[in-house]
């Protein structure tokens, strides 16, 4: 083991670089080297110090498992022979993104560990689209729930159904079967959706939507977004200006 290197998990926000911690600038800029996650915008990875090597620590489709443990090998390898070694994640390290696994996993091997966390983009993405998740009068309670997880890891949608704002990262792929369960859990079809797509980075995109088109698979969206559902989605016409036609456009009356 290297004497006095140090592992940073890092939160890279949302994606806008001027979105970060003050302390995830302070952390890139000296680092020596990153071990950046797909999510990660390039203009976050900017901010590395000059020289710093990167490395993308992406996960494949179907090979997460895999890819997983080579991470934490890299991270122990780099740690090795340098002083700063920054493990990057979008969003917040430890809002589904394993980031506690991998603190775990290098203490018991001696590692010194600093978490520094980051803006989620469960949060910031609909906020600064102008879907607030909590809003006196409309919505009293949010949950974050990944969509990804299925089998045993299901969420309990049942549970989920109770819930004012209900916000799902990692959900695009399973939207209509997710948009099944929770119409069958008891939401109603005619409540209102909406997917931030590239949230905070200047190709977002917000599709507006309900319930039941997107569990009849007739909305189209596209890879990373984040999706909310709840009524606070209809106030975004007041809070951020945009018309509420913006239903009619996804094949559903607002």
């Amino acid at each position: 083991m290297r004497s006095g290197s140090k592992i940073y998990l890092v939160g890279a926000g949302p994606g806008r670089a001027d979105l970060l911690t003050l302390r995830a600038a302070q952390v890139l800029a000296r680092a020596d080297v990153v071990l950046y996650d797909r999510l990660v915008s390039a203009e976050v990875l900017a901010l590395a110090r000059p020289g710093a090597l990167l490395v993308d620590a992406g996960k494949e489709h179907g090979r997460q498992e895999e890819t997983q443990q080579r991470i934490l090998e890299q991270l122990d390898f780099y740690a090795r022979r340098h002083a700063h070694v920054v493990r990057l994640k979008g969003g917040d390290p430890c809002v589904f993104g394993r980031g506690a696994e991998e603190w775990q996993w290098l203490r018991e091997r001696g590692w010194e560990v600093e978490l520094v966390p980051g803006i989620s983009s469960a949060l910031a993405g609909p906020s600064l689209a102008g879907i607030p998740p909590t809003l006196r009068g409309v919505a009293r309670s949010f949950a974050v729930v990944t969509g990804h997880a299925c089998g045993d890891d299901e969420p309990d949608w049942q549970a989920l159904a109770a819930v004012d704002t209900l916000i799902v990262l990692m959900g695009v792929a399973r939207r209509a079967e997710i948009a099944r369960q929770l119409i069958g859990a008891g939401r109603s079809s005619r409540e209102a959706v909406a997917f931030v797509e590239n949230a905070t980075l200047a190709s977002e995109r917000v599709v507006m939507s309900e319930l039941g088109a997107v569990a009849e698979g007739i909305v189209d969206v596209a890879n990373p977004a984040v999706m909310v559902v709840g009524e606070v989605v209809r106030r975004r016409e007041a809070l951020a200006g945009f018309a509420a036609h913006n239903l009619q456009e996804a094949g559903v009356p607002s």
